[in-house]
């Protein structure tokens, strides 16, 4: 018997209860090897009793600027700037943290009087949000006060919305958009879901055009990083912060960061948060219906209900003012919600696909996203050294469909039908392909006018997975529904995860440290040896 070493990792034994792999639009229940390690997420931190509260006291009291209050005037412009659907994974229940926080400082305009105000979701190349999604974002009070003239989407391909900022100490260029460059103030509303958001990412990647987007999204940058989520080994951090100290030095930019918990699940599917080995029979029951009743659905109505289920996240912190002191601190409130303390790395991981990412709200994990989930998002979830070791074996479950979103993902089915049989190779399809999808007029349209991704963010996806491609052995996926997909992304595949268990012992040694890492909701392994 392997007793349980603390609450957030357990050594599976004879007597355990088998493990949730996958949950979402399709669930896996698997026992594993006697031995598993399994790493669990922190519990969530208990939210503030008082979010608005907290709000008006970081505008009061900021970081290295003077208070909110202190920098309007009648008659000056103010932008406002704020994360896009991206965040939070899955959406928040209502109101949204932008909500309550533009309630707020919206209020702080209209007592100076300043109503010169413009609303900009900064999407960089990501798709427009709808018009619904929009006002779920802000409220309805707000939509219909802004709506269309004055809470516009960031629009990349669009040369009169583009301005030229300057550039970094080594020649990156530095852009924004007009409605920032001319504002007498920009505030910036940012949540920040992992550590690889907010900060000088915020406004020098999510208001910038391609040419902005190429100083860091390209292959060589990827492969500098050590991991994504410890942005003082990561150069895409480094070449972000480079240019958001142009931007602070030419634009006044008042930062309002916040944090939010790890609490996903509503109390109807707060089970699958669960270490297993404490459900009681109505965890049971719960399960097993949930499972019963989503095998009878469709994918697609799977999907539709998972991407409706709204998380009761709570707000933890928020911090205003400059950039970087703000951002120190809500990475801080970040480490501390999601690192866990690992000792030792592990010959084999394995984990489950979750049914969202960032770049599929309301629409469909693509093969391509599947990809930098696993690579580029799972893989990167540590500091220190990886939880994976170098040359060790990735296991995954997902059913990896042949499966994209036209209005969405255009671009993807191009790259992944087209490019991908062609190379993997990052670097021959940055030289090949990317310019000739970056400017694709049909690919522009539809990102200018539709819901589409921009032409050149499959590549983007791509790149993000090379961390993990260049230091992971092999990835096998259990349960994949075909051969041609696994097979375009260089990926083995497996009936069953016994049957992947034993191809990993065949790939690193015959009684390998294998360990779980049992997500969502997400968290970090801080990894030592």
């Amino acid at each position: 018997m392997i007793p349980r070493e603390k609450d957030n990792i357990v050594y599976i034994d004879s007597d355990s209860a088998p493990r949730i792999l996958q949950a979402g639009e399709d669930f896996l229940y698997e026992h594993l090897p006697i031995g598993t390690r399994v790493i669990y997420p922190n519990p969530p931190i208990k939210g503030l009793a008082h979010p608005d509260a907290a709000i008006r006291y970081a505008l009061n009291h900021p970081e290295g600027m003077d208070p909110l209050f202190a920098l309007l005037r009648p008659s000056m412009k103010v932008t406002i700037v704020m994360d896009d659907i991206s965040l939070p994974l899955p959406a928040m229940r209502l109101p949204d943290v932008r909500e309550r926080v533009l309630r707020i400082v919206l209020q702080m305009l209209d007592d100076h009087g300043v109503d010169d105000i413009n609303l900009l979701v900064a999407n960089a190349l990501h798709r427009r949000m709808t018009p619904g999604e929009m006002r779920r974002m802000v409220g309805s009070a707000i939509f219909e006060r802004f709506y269309p003239r004055r809470f516009i989407n960031h629009d990349a391909e669009d040369p009169e919305a583009i301005v030229t900022v300057g550039e970094t100490e080594i020649g990156e260029v530095v852009k924004t958009h007009r409605l920032c460059a001319e504002a007498d103030l920009t505030i910036y509303v940012n949540i920040n879901l992992v550590p690889m958001d907010g900060g000088h990412k915020s406004m020098g990647i999510g208001t910038t055009d391609y040419q902005g987007l190429k100083a860091h999204h390209n292959p060589k940058t990827m492969l500098q990083c050590d991991s994504y989520m410890d942005p003082k080994r990561s150069e895409l951090a480094n070449s972000g912060n480079r240019i958001g100290r142009v931007i602070d030095a030419n634009l006044k930019v008042f930062h309002i960061e916040t944090a939010l918990n790890n609490r996903m699940y509503d109390r109807k599917l707060e089970f699958l948060a669960k270490n297993e080995d404490d459900f009681n029979e109505f965890d049971r029951l719960a399960f097993q219906s949930l499972k019963w009743t989503t095998s009878k659905l469709p994918r697609a109505a799977k999907r539709e209900i998972f991407h409706r289920v709204a998380s009761p996240y709570e707000l933890i912190a928020v911090h205003a003012g400059a950039t970087e002191p703000v951002h120190e601190k809500i990475l801080a409130k970040n480490f501390e919600q999601y690192a866990v303390p690992v000792k030792g790395q592990a010959d084999v991981v394995i984990c489950g696909m979750p049914y969202i990412s960032p770049y599929n709200v309301n629409s469909i994990l693509n093969p391509v996203l599947v990809q930098v989930m696993a690579l580029g998002y799972l893989y990167n979830m540590y500091r220190g050294a990886p939880l994976l070791r170098d040359g060790g074996v990735l296991i995954i479950s997902h059913p990896l469909p042949d499966e994209f979103d036209q209005q969405h993902h255009p671009s993807y089915i191009e790259f992944f039908h087209r490019c991908l049989p062609e190379t993997r190779d990052s670097m021959e399809l940055h030289r090949r392909f990317e310019k000739e999808f970056a400017t694709n007029p049909t690919y522009i349209e539809m990102y200018r006018r539709g819901n589409a991704y921009h032409g050149a963010h499959p590549f983007y996806m791509w790149y993000w997975g090379d961390r993990g491609r260049s230091r992971v052995g092999r990835v096998i996926c259990v349960g994949a529904e075909n051969a041609h997909v696994p097979r375009i992304l260089g990926w083995e595949t497996a009936d069953t995860l016994h049957d992947a268990i034993e191809r990993a012992k065949d790939l690193t040694k015959a009684n390998p440290d294998i360990t779980m890492f049992h997500i969502p909701p997400i968290m970090m392994a801080d990894v030592t040896p």
